[in-house]
């Protein structure tokens, strides 16, 4: 059985296309349409079908698929025992949220450079629907994001990390230091919240919703460094994730408010989807990520 005959199997299952799969490994459309149908012919079963422009997998290549992968990271395996530490290369993609890759992957991703050089990383960021969307078009090679605890059965979760989300203010503000502060009381106050659609405050408005009340922020912003310098400013309280500010509740200039509420939970996650070929460069930086969460709690 022609390992490339494998991979080529693998690569248009996950791009539902044999030219795109092509193009990605190399090879014109025929060359892989002939790779598929050596394998088809070895196996005595059709594994994909086309019907009009579209690709399907058949239910024999749903069951050859998860081996197929098996196979193939059988080989990266015994690759990567005989490879020289630093020679790791080809291409990684990221998805994430903005303050995600501001606040949490900066000291990945310097490590992950200084390891492996030869490697081309690029990151992506966006909304979490549509950073999903992403990598069910292989446009992503992992997603890394901040929402309720999620599973999918076309998702394999790699890693999962608690991320407090909290209300927050100027330590000017006489808020801080009250206990048990009511929900009417603090609404009152100016809010400052990231855009509608964000993971966090659409749980902390769902939070509010069930409690009858509902909040009005005077500005809204895709920038958490824009809310942040405003919260330093003492103009306003906002909903945020601990590692958004911080630096700045270490240096005592920002504070977590009592508030007489359920906790809101988040989590940090990692996922890829299940008909993706896990290349080296993936794993390594799944291992770094889990690395670093871990040292941060």
């Amino acid at each position: 059985m022609e390992l490339r005959n494998i991979q080529a199997f693998i690569k248009v299952a996950e791009l539902k296309s044999f030219s795109r799969a092509g193009e990605q490994m190399g090879y014109s459309q025929s060359a892989v349409t002939v790779q598929i149908r050596q394998l088809e012919k070895e196996l005595g079963q059709p594994l994909l079908e086309r019907i009009g422009k579209q690709v399907k997998i058949t239910q024999a290549g749903e069951r050859f698929l998860p081996k197929a992968l098996a196979v193939m990271d059988a080989v990266r395996e015994a690759r990567d025992a005989v490879r020289p530490p630093g020679e790791l290369s080809g291409r990684l993609c990221i998805g994430t949220a903005e303050s995600l890759l501001l606040n949490v992957l900066p000291p990945v991703m310097l490590e992950f450079s200084s390891r492996y050089p030869l490697v081309e990383v690029s990151t992506r960021t966006a909304l979490v629907e549509d950073l999903f969307e992403m990598l069910r078009q292989n446009e992503l090679d992992l997603l890394y994001f901040l929402d309720r605890k999620t599973d999918f059965p076309e998702w394999v979760k790699v890693g999962e990390w608690r991320e407090p989300a909290f209300f927050v203010t100027s330590v000017q503000n006489p808020l801080t230091g009250e206990k048990k502060i009511p929900l009417e009381r603090l609404l009152q106050e100016p809010f400052l919240l990231t855009e509608k659609g964000i993971s966090y405050r659409y749980a902390m408005e769902q939070m509010l919703a069930a409690r009858g009340v509902e909040i009005h922020p005077f500005l809204e912003t895709g920038n958490t460094d824009l809310i942040t310098r405003m919260l330093l400013g003492n103009r306003g309280t906002s909903f945020l994730p601990e590692f958004v500010v911080r630096d700045c509740l270490k240096k005592n200039q920002l504070a977590v408010l009592d508030v007489d509420c359920p906790e809101i939970e988040m989590w940090g996650q990692l996922v890829y989807h299940r008909n993706k070929w896990l290349t080296p460069q993936m794993e390594r930086f799944m291992e770094l990520l889990a690395d670093c969460r871990e040292k941060n709690g």
